[in-house]
């Protein structure tokens, strides 16, 4: 778009220390973001010269919130609405021996720990756990507690599924996520980060045409039967029929079934990642 100096970019969590600049036919744009959970403040100065911007200076200040005095009116208000439900969030369910993240492109370990529970406690070979980019990072040694769990996957459609799919519907619901991540049209996009998967191998290139991103699925080292069924854990169903059924059945909420998988461990050992083979991404500064 033209006309626009600079793009302050918020919700998609990513902290870009170096601003971005985007060519376009009138001049140039500047884009930034300043990450996610208060840790960052954004400050981009101009200097401008006949109307128009002849330098910048951007960078990111960290915000040391321990070292701040809170606001006493919004303290006691937190402290009031958060009063009844302090010791139910406080209970610790088990504790990390690795760190626990969200922030990956195509999955992460906070991620991983809630498919290894859906697929343990369900009984599934496949999960699928939503590319959602909120949640906050823990650090081995410390306790999972409930409201980390909440955290990561508190909304209000987050009913835990078992559903049977056969090799070609799971194919093309992993095409169906690529294409609204990575349609060359931003005005096709959707935004987000790619679906977590459990269980399930596959090769992706995001630079391939609609319909052909997703190759090479194989499960245990056996390639996916397009014409056989699976049985699939999944959570946060988003089309309105899904999550109907899934009110209808008496669904579990999803933290629900992993807070049973994480008492029966108490110890949860470092998760190892699910990741796809990507092609085509070497040099993309955006894959992390």
């Amino acid at each position: 778009v033209t006309g626009i100096d600079a793009i302050l970019g918020g919700h998609t969590h990513d902290g870009v220390p170096v601003a971005t600049v985007v060519d376009n036919r009138s001049g140039k744009t500047l884009v930034t973001n300043a990450g996610s959970n208060g840790k960052f403040l954004g400050v981009m100065d101009f200097d401008v010269k006949g109307g128009r911007v002849s330098d910048f200076r951007y960078r990111l200040l960290p915000v040391f919130s321990n070292m701040l005095p809170a606001d006493a009116e919004m303290a006691a208000l937190i402290r009031k609405i958060r009063g009844p439900y302090e010791a139910k969030l406080a209970e610790k369910l088990g504790m990390t021996e690795g760190t626990l993240y969200r922030r990956g492109n195509f999955n992460g370990t906070g991620d991983q720990l809630l498919l290894d529970a859906l697929m343990d406690v369900q009984g599934a070979e496949i999960a699928f756990s939503p590319g959602f980019r909120w949640g906050t990072t823990l650090l081995a040694g410390q306790a999972i507690t409930r409201e980390w769990l909440m955290d990561m996957t508190a909304t209000t459609y987050s009913y835990a599924t078992v559903t049977e799919m056969t090799g070609e519907t799971i194919k093309t619901v992993l095409e169906d996520v690529c294409d609204n991540l990575f349609n060359p049209d931003p005005y096709y996009q959707q935004g987000g980060d790619m679906v977590r998967v459990g269980g399930l191998q596959y090769t992706i290139d995001p630079l391939a045409a609609q319909g052909k991103r997703i190759t090479e699925m194989r499960l245990k080292g056996t390639p996916i039967d397009a014409a056989k069924t699976y049985k699939v854990a999944g959570w946060a169903p988003v089309s309105e029929a899904a999550r109907d059924a899934a009110i209808a059945s008496k669904t579990e909420p999803v933290w629900d079934v992993v807070e049973t998988w994480l008492k029966s461990k108490k110890r949860i050992t470092a998760r190892k990642l699910n990741m796809p083979r990507i092609l085509n991404a070497d040099g993309n500064k955006g894959i992390a």
